[in-house]
């Protein structure tokens, strides 16, 4: 060409070099060649536009791996990346071996790469050679740190030994890869084989329990703490010629042992045995030393994390009872979950005792922490409360008892760490099978819950104390109801509710949800609750308090037989009565606003919102008018007939005084007065019924125009009313 004249165009160039061009785009996953490099991978010489997964197809599965890892390593350094591809056909033989440099961004938006490039062939070399390794790609080094960082990252991930080993035997070296991996490891003074990769069954049987002096590699190593390199057979069978035999069989060509050490221990040795000749380069050598650091890293962690499983196991297997046998007229299911953090075990437990008179006791509970002291505080809290329980102690008393015993075990001590001090929150329930009588005391503990027969839910608030361990002189009163035939009891800890990212009240609505819709079997209810609250929808849809620490799930679910129950067959048909019965007295005004929140829980699907609310008013008016006007207590009945559309509900609040309310006429600045005239307006029927010793005033709601009265007289006129 003459000086002046115009230069050829870049791709006449390209074409004569035998160099062909290539983009590829992750986003689009559309990789566009032009017609020399279709050429070179085996497609027809003319400009196509292939996908991701056409290309890989013809490139070896090793290349490719190796080509992503130094897209991103390029990126990183802001330089070309330059790797050596072998290209195969249809059957998976290599074909030709190519070379490509290339330029690629990343696009931070779209989170994806744009890569452009140049394909030319290339001279295959010998396995095994220096030049397979280093003027083929003109980028070893930058083949290798990627190769590093992946293979770093992957062990990094291993949790367990076979994991590692898993990790270990896929990974794919730079330019020379082997054949042959062995995991050595030492018991006493013998090697094992902790695993192997490229071998058959039965091959590992001469090298197990070797022992440490004998003249074999691995046991050097071991010994002396520094690799062994073994480029033939001929320099394997003069350096080791006793143990030479036990490898001629395999026919490897070469082998590396390296020390797996661990802050300045061995704690093994690793093989990499290779069916080609190896020279072992410095660049080679590097790569491996690296491997081993890393592999021995990754077993001492997997080691580690193997043993803190192990001691969970041991410790929830010798702390969590066993539910005991089967009860007559009732039905139990029971679940515990730990943290998922440290060692996994944390101080939530739950039991069932056996007591005097063929009753039994349900309790639940949770010492404060999650770590290895509030299990072993567990363990002995829960010991205690099953020796004052089987002494006979009522549930008051054994929660006293067990409150003195924690905090002389925490508080007691004149030497006591602050930051160690701590208390336990506890449910127990004494239960007779016979009547469904549950007497219940409360240690700062959530309530229990009931799930009625046709699958309402309602919070059953009880009388409760401070948690255990705070106050040795605490006082827990007890609460007495009635689990009737079809009914079914939840005693939790908070854990089932806040994890997720819940709080108490969005995580009972979770819970109340799965309570309601479920129709099948205890057991399967119990699995139900815990999957809802500890699978992935509590971490996909996550609650209002997202960065709450996830804590430990106990579950105790106790059924009495009947219809509804889940004892048995799902219900067809669920039985249309609901109720609810609460004392309010003289001296608890406050239970006035539980007995609100019971009944809005009864008609949680009532169709009338403003029904609700004027039941609501009128309960509290009718209350209020008992614990103001007499000196009795109150006892509050709350029932709900008929199928839904077409339901009844009737409140009846009785008390022991023989005074019969008057309806009167506040004036406009009177404090009082007009209960009975808010009955008389917004209540559908009422009345008040004269008992042997004391009244009723009762009142009732209609959900639909068509539902029937009962048999009480209704309206101004009831019994007692001017």
């Amino acid at each position: 060409m003459r000086t002046g004249e115009p230069l050829p165009a870049v791709g006449e160039v390209l074409a004569a070099l035998a160099t062909g061009l290539w983009h590829w785009n992750t986003a689009t996953g559309l990789v566009t060649v032009d017609a020399e490099a279709a050429r070179l991978l085996g497609l027809p010489p003319e400009q196509a536009t292939l996908s991701q997964a056409q290309v890989r197809a013809r490139l070896h599965p090793v290349d490719w791996n190796e080509i992503t890892g130094v897209i991103q390593l390029a990126v990183a350094e802001g330089t070309l990346g330059e790797v050596r591809v072998r290209i195969m056909d249809e059957r998976g033989a290599i074909v030709r071996v190519g070379r490509s440099r290339f330029h690629a961004a990343f696009d931070r938006e779209k989170r994806s790469y744009e890569v452009t490039g140049s394909l030319q062939e290339v001279t295959e070399p010998a396995p095994g050679t220096s030049a397979g390794r280093t003027a083929v790609t003109g980028d070893w080094r930058r083949s290798r740190e990627a190769f590093l960082l992946d293979a770093g990252r992957a062990l990094a991930e291993a949790r367990s030994t076979a994991e590692v080993l898993r990790v270990a035997a896929g990974l794919s070296m730079p330019g020379f890869s082997p054949d042959g991996l062995a995991v050595f490891g030492i018991t006493g003074d013998r090697l094992t084989i902790i695993g192997h990769h490229g071998h058959q069954p039965g091959d590992d049987g001469p090298f197990t329990h070797m022992a440490l002096d004998t003249d074999y590699p691995a046991a050097e190593v071991v010994r002396t703490g520094r690799a062994v390199y073994l480029s033939s057979p001929e320099q394997y069978k003069d350096r080791y010629p006793v143990t030479w035999p036990l490898a001629a069989h395999f026919n490897r060509q070469s082998w590396a042992f390296l020390p797996l050490t661990v802050a300045g221990r061995t704690m093994g040795a690793w093989m990499a045995a290779f069916t080609y000749p190896v020279a072992f380069t410095p660049d080679e050598r590097s790569v491996l030393t690296t491997v081993a650091r890393m592999l021995a890293q990754a077993l001492s962690r997997a080691e580690a994390a193997e043993s803190a499983r192990e001691l969970t196991d041991g410790l929830q297997r010798s702390m969590l009872p066993k539910l005991g046998p089967e009860i007559p007229g009732m039905s139990i299911a029971a679940r515990y979950v730990p943290t998922g953090g440290g060692l996994q075990v944390g101080g939530d437990w739950y039991d069932m005792i056996p007591l005097p008179n063929s009753r039994f006791a349900l309790v639940i509970g949770d010492v404060q922490g999650h770590d290895v002291r509030a299990a072993g505080l567990m363990g002995q809290l829960r010991i205690a409360l099953r020796a004052y329980a089987s002494e006979g102690h009522r549930p008051d008393a054994v929660l006293s008892r067990a409150s003195r015993f924690l905090h002389g075990m925490t508080f007691g001590a004149l030497d006591e760490d602050p930051s160690e001090l701590r208390f336990a929150t506890c449910l127990y329930v004494e239960v007779d099978p016979t009547t469904g009588v549950l007497d219940i005391a409360r240690a700062g503990h959530p309530d229990p819950a009931i799930r009625m027969a046709d699958g309402t839910v309602l919070s059953r608030p009880t009388a409760g104390g401070l948690p255990l361990g705070i106050d040795p002189d605490a006082d827990y009163p007890t609460t007495r109801i009635t689990l009737e035939p079809g009914e079914t009891m939840l005693i939790c800890t908070d854990g089932l509710i806040e994890t997720g990212g819940h709080d108490l009240e969005t995580g009972w609505k979770r819970i109340r949800a799965i309570l309601e819709d479920h129709d099948g079997d205890l057991e399967v209810l119990a699995d139900a609750l815990v999957q809802a609250v500890h699978g992935p929808s509590s971490h996909h849809t996550t609650g209002p308090l997202a960065d709450r620490r996830e804590d430990d799930i106990a579950v105790l679910l106790l059924s009495r037989q009947g219809e509804g129950c889940g004892c048995g067959d799902p219900v067809a048909v669920r039985p249309t009565i609901r109720r609810s019965m609460l004392t309010v007295a003289q001296a608890e005004p406050e239970r006035i606003a539980t007995a609100r929140q019971q009944l809005r829980e009864l008609l949680h699907d009532w169709v009338s919102e403003d029904q609700v609310d004027s039941a609501v008013l009128l309960l509290s008016e009718t209350l209020t008018n008992v614990l103001v006007h007499t000196d009795s207590d109150a006892l509050l009945l709350a029932e709900v007939r008929g199928e839904p559309g077409d339901r009844r509900l009737r409140v009846e609040v009785t008390d022991t005084s023989d005074d019969l309310p008057h309806k009167r006429r506040p004036g406009e600045l009177a404090s009082s007065g007009r209960g009975l005239v808010l009955i008389e307006l917004l209540a559908q029927a009422w009345g008040v019924d004269p008992r042997g010793e004391g009244k009723s005033t009762w009142f009732e709601f209609y959900e639909s125009e068509g539902a029937v009265a009962s048999d009480g007289p209704a309206g101004a006129g009831g019994p007692g009313l001017p």
